[in-house]
């Protein structure tokens, strides 16, 4: 009996290396597996950007909640941009919603070979006013929301300057966008009356 358990235990040992063998290279293929999937990861067609979050407070019967207000704007920096506002419990969900709004109400910007407007232009908005007009060689000349409309829009060379003291960013998001709206907005014949008009 002495024997047969010592042949039983070598046997046994020597089953076991290969066992573990095959437990490696089970685990090496597996790992081949996961490292041989090499996935480009696909770049979105808009980009956004993030203005103004506020947390609004709303006093209940049960207590306090706090909901979120986030606006956004949007854009290929090709030409289309947009601009929402969303609201939420938290601000991962006001994000999405301002996100998806912004791209509902996207518009395209006439621009030029160079990338820029081809004449000054002025909008309004609730207490907002803004004009905005080209600047060769000047880059982005523009501050607070109009920036980063212009930056998603993908302008350059052109100036913005508001004519309100409004600190609303939602405000001074939308009356870039109802500006550059006017472009599409203005026939050609307006723009050689324009520049000929005496001043």
């Amino acid at each position: 009996m002495g024997r047969r358990t010592r042949d039983v235990a070598r046997r046994g040992g020597q089953g076991a290396p290969s066992s573990a063998g095959n437990r490696g290279g089970d685990r090496r293929r597996s790992g081949s597996g996961r490292g041989g999937d090499n996935r480009e990861r696909v770049k979105p067609e808009f980009d956004s950007k993030i203005i103004d979050i506020r947390r609004v407070t709303r006093v209940t019967a049960g207590g306090r909640r706090m909901n979120f207000s986030v606006a956004v704007v949007a854009g290929d920096k090709k030409g289309r941009v947009g601009v929402g506002l969303g609201k939420g419990n938290d601000t991962a969900s006001a994000v999405e919603k301002a996100t998806r709004e912004a791209k509902k109400h996207l518009i395209r910007v006439p621009l030029s070979a160079q990338m820029t407007i081809p004449h000054a232009v002025e909008a309004k908005v609730g207490s907002s006013k803004i004009m905005i007009f080209p600047a060769r060689g000047s880059g982005i000349v523009a501050g607070s929301s109009a920036r980063a409309v212009i930056e998603m829009a993908g302008i350059k060379d052109i100036c913005a300057k508001y004519l309100s003291g409004s600190k609303n960013s939602l405000n001074n998001a939308r009356v870039v966008v109802a500006a550059l709206k006017k472009l599409i907005a203005m026939p050609r014949a307006e723009l050689k009356g324009k520049k000929q008009a005496p001043k």
